[in-house]
């Protein structure tokens, strides 16, 4: 008697997501994202006899930071409709030590920093809750593999955590394929490079002195013409830093995000990570 036929298992190319945002993570996500924009924006509305300097306050950025983001991961492992399991994790590790490897290679040099593209393609693939997370612990340990340990280290956790994310959020995760999907994450790439450029932008322009008074943060002046010489300030000192940083992802991303994307994807089929593990009771 000869077996009978089965057709072989379909490959799905569906979005396979490591950390599935479910009610308990969206919250923990909206508490960091309200206490990072504080930590960036008080300044602004600040008046001129405020302490300004983000040294002072990136201690309690930290110490606040960290137990959210741990709320994060606990929140998607106890969710019951899919979570982080241990697989998971050990992705998250794998690419942050690839991410926070790559960060060196161009050494701050015009901007030139290979991670971003990266963190693009692994949020696209996993999702805006593991992108999150992979950003900021990215950036956690690529500062302590370069020595970049300062009062900025937490808002580079957020900053980047937020970029990652945003890829995460992208439309088309199920659908889009091939040369439009590289496409929309190139533009996401290099648009978002000239934001994360900003926003760190942001978290120095305010202590720092000795510039001109055409581009300096005036504590107390009214928010409209802060905000234009904060401008001013971005276009002076940091265009063509950023603009090296969004060139480069837009070329790593058309160069390598398809193979890229195709490991990530066959990577999270095989851990099965929306799979849950049950046993039945029956022996042998």
């Amino acid at each position: 008697m000869t077996a009978p036929l089965t057709a072989p298992p379909q490959k799905s190319d569906r979005q396979a997501r490591a950390v599935r945002l479910g009610p308990r993570g969206i919250v923990a996500l909206a508490l960091i994202t309200l206490i990072g924009i504080a930590a960036f924006g008080w300044p602004l509305l600040a008046d001129a006899d405020s302490g300004l300097a983000h040294s002072q306050d990136a201690p309690w950025l930290f110490a606040a930071l960290l137990p959210l983001l741990v709320g994060v991961v606990v929140a998607t492992i106890a969710d019951e409709d899919g979570g982080m399991d241990a697989k998971a994790v050990a992705m998250l590790g794998v690419l942050a030590a690839v991410g926070a490897a790559l960060r060196p290679l161009g050494a701050g040099t015009a901007g030139l920093e290979p991670m971003f593209f990266l963190m693009v393609l692994s949020g696209r693939v996993l999702g805006p809750g593991f992108g999150f997370v992979l950003g900021a612990v990215t950036m956690f340990a690529s500062a302590l593999l370069t020595g970049g340990v300062g009062p900025w280290m937490p808002f580079q956790m957020l900053s980047m955590g937020w970029f990652t994310m945003g890829a995460g959020l992208l439309p088309g995760a199920h659908r889009l394929r091939g040369r439009g999907e590289l496409a929309l994450l190139a533009l996401y790439g290099f648009a978002a490079s000239f934001a994360y450029g900003t926003i760190m932008n942001l978290q120095g322009w305010t202590y720092i002195g000795g510039m001109s008074s055409g581009i300096s943060f005036h504590p107390g002046d009214p928010l409209g013409e802060n905000l234009v010489r904060f401008a001013a300030y971005c276009a002076t000192t940091s265009l063509g830093w950023d603009l090296g940083r969004a060139v480069l992802t837009t070329v790593l991303t058309f160069a390598l995000g398809s193979n890229v994307l195709k490991a990530l994807r066959r990577a999270t089929r095989r851990a099965s990570f929306e799979v849950q593990v049950t046993f039945d009771g029956s022996g042998g």
